[in-house]
């Protein structure tokens, strides 16, 4: 059995091991976490109000006698649905017009284009905070604020994909036996701008991830009693100085996920550009 050279070249690259590991990690306790832990992330005890660390409660309690390390491991899982659902509407809409644009050229491209070099220039925090005033709060349209911020990096990334492909051979090919636009781009440009775009999404993971508890820290997210990392962090502020165990495991974990995506992204843009693999020859 022959050997995946993306992957080889993957596990040769140190950032992008240490990446997948955390990635991994992060996935594991998202998915099978919630059944391990022992309490439910919105049971209360008042007898056992911000106990600090123990045996009984690991990442002791909140102020409501909640155990921190249930509600850590469940909005684990909390925390993976909104990053991955962001993230998949964000790489469809902006990914496809992007493809889209650089493919007809023209005046679609240029209106397209330009619309998106606007959404670039406005500060991205500014854009999600304006789809949740318009929308509401709620972790559905938590989920259409975040991939909005998104959509013109995605958009930006399938363009320039498409534009390098158009007039290249192959295409050029199809084009000139009279494939339609759809048989062009599914059957010969879509399968040459996966990598890329597979890239950015798991760069845009990490921001994705950011903005989420950003917004659920203001409020404006997901909603209590969900045990969302970005509101306990919200939470427990007021009990820093006193209990800061209460904002230490949702901060570290929002941390070492954000770092993982990071250096996965890293490793994925090193082993599928060529011109980074060329100059590491």
């Amino acid at each position: 059995m022959s050997e995946n050279p993306a992957a080889g070249r993957l596990f040769r690259h140190p950032a992008g091991v240490a990446g997948l590991v955390i990635t991994a990690l992060f996935l594991l306790v998202s998915l099978a976490g919630p059944a391990l832990v022992p309490d439910q992330p919105t049971e209360t005890n008042f007898r056992a109000i911000l106990k600090p660390p123990n045996w009984t409660h690991w990442f002791g309690t909140d102020e409501l006698g909640r155990d921190v390390l249930s509600r850590v491991v469940h909005g684990a899982r909390i925390s993976l649905e909104l990053v991955l659902a962001a993230v998949f509407v964000a790489l469809l809409a902006g990914g496809g017009l992007g493809i889209w644009a650089g493919f007809r050229g023209g005046y679609v491209e240029m209106v397209t284009m330009r619309t998106i070099d606007v959404l670039l220039a406005l500060p991205g925090f500014l854009i999600a905070l304006v789809a949740i005033t318009i929308l509401g709060v709620g972790t559905v349209n938590l989920i259409i604020a975040v991939a909005l911020y998104s959509v013109p990096t995605f958009a930006r990334v399938g363009h320039a994909a498409a534009l390098a492909l158009r007039p290249v051979e192959f295409v050029q090919a199809a084009i000139s036996q009279g494939a339609s636009d759809t048989r062009v781009l599914t059957r010969h440009v879509l399968p040459n701008v996966v990598s890329p775009l597979l890239v950015q999404a798991s760069l845009r993971m990490a921001t994705a991830l950011l903005l989420a508890s950003s917004l659920s820290f203001l409020g404006l997210g997901v909603q209590p009693p969900l045990p969302e990392w970005g509101a306990m962090l919200a939470n427990g502020r007021s009990y820093l100085s006193t209990s800061p165990h209460v904002v230490l495991f949702p901060g570290l974990a929002i941390m070492l996920v954000t770092l993982g995506f990071n250096l996965l992204g890293d490793g994925l843009r090193d082993v599928f550009d060529p011109r980074l693999r060329s100059s590491q020859s």
